[in-house]
């Protein structure tokens, strides 16, 4: 698939505008775009000043000039629609709020180049190729279930980024963990690349800042069941800090350990545990400010069935 968007205005700077920086003030009279995507609009010289092209961001306006804007939205890839079921949770024209199932990538990478929610995005609504990854803003891992936002206007791509830029989303998980947790609680501590595998992230000194807060919904023998809120939205961030906080999820093999069953289980938990082999963790609800509507809403997602057995039988042995 092969499909370009162009993006045009013109207008003339007034008053207040005189002496500001040239981003600036198309940030002001582009509304929807992100400081970002003009500033490399301008480099490109993609706009003109006078009908000139100006391509230094810093530009300071003088006065009566005439400023217009002529530059193609790079498209999402070239990635084909594919015939893949999606749980649509809500739609209009602006967003679509999807659950996600486990063992679903979410956006197209080495090794995943077909078959992912991208793909199954092109195939309900061709037009999302031309938007910045093709409409998503966030993403969950591939055996992560629950719910995750898609803007489908560039409008709503650059209100729902600065969103999660000024934490503004409400993102609730549930997770179940090995051990038992005392009390809920705060973990902060800065995530990065992990220090020797490229593919993990890990607690380390000069990452970003990563806050995750925590609180008992079950507590068992040796497992815990957790609702956790981020503050922060780093790569792996739950897994991680619950692995860094020595209790790792159940079923993550990247940052824990197999499922082991503690001594004195039953076949049943020792069979729930053996067969679940993705990380118990489900992004249950979501809350964001509408990007045109200007109300917050916020959907929830039960979580899914392979996982409420596992609780099941958790609950049963104790």
């Amino acid at each position: 698939m092969s499909t370009k968007t162009s993006y045009q205005q013109t207008f003339e700077v007034t008053e207040k505008d005189y002496g500001h920086r040239l981003d600036q003030v198309l940030a002001a009279y582009c509304e929807g775009i992100s400081r970002s995507r003009l500033q490399d609009w301008v480099k490109n010289g993609q706009v003109l000043v006078n009908e000139q092209p100006v391509t230094k961001t810093r530009y300071k306006i003088q006065g009566n000039e005439t400023i217009t804007v002529d530059a193609e939205i790079e498209q999402a890839g070239t990635w084909e629609p594919e015939d893949i079921p999606l749980d649509i949770v809500y739609e209009d024209e602006a967003i679509l709020v999807i659950n996600k199932p486990a063992g679903l990538v979410v956006h197209p990478a080495a090794g995943n180049y077909s078959g992912t929610m991208v793909n199954a995005l092109l195939n309900h609504d061709e037009s999302l190729i031309q938007l910045p990854r093709a409409g998503i803003v966030h993403r969950l891992d591939k055996d992560t279930t629950g719910l995750l936002v898609v803007a489908r206007t560039l409008e709503a791509h650059t209100h729902l980024v600065a969103q999660l830029q000024e934490r503004a989303f409400e993102r609730e998980y549930q997770c179940i963990v090995h051990g038992q947790f005392v009390s809920g609680g705060t973990i902060d501590a800065p995530i990065g690349r992990h220090p020797t595998s490229r593919l993990k992230m890990a607690v380390v000194n000069n990452g970003k800042e990563a806050i995750t807060h925590y609180r008992l919904k079950d507590k068992f023998t040796h497992f815990t069941h957790l609702q956790v809120n981020l503050e922060t939205g780093r790569t792996h961030q739950i897994r991680v800090h619950m692995a860094h906080a020595r209790y790792p999820l159940v079923g993550d093999l990247a940052y824990g350990k197999k499922n082991y069953a503690p001594s004195g289980s039953s076949d049943a938990l020792r069979t729930a545990l053996r067969e679940f082999r993705r990380q118990a963790l489900h992004a249950r609800k979501l809350g964001l400010m509408h990007p045109e509507k200007d109300e917050f809403m916020s959907w929830e997602a039960d979580v899914p069935s392979d996982y409420a057995h596992l609780l099941d039988v958790i609950r049963a042995e104790d």
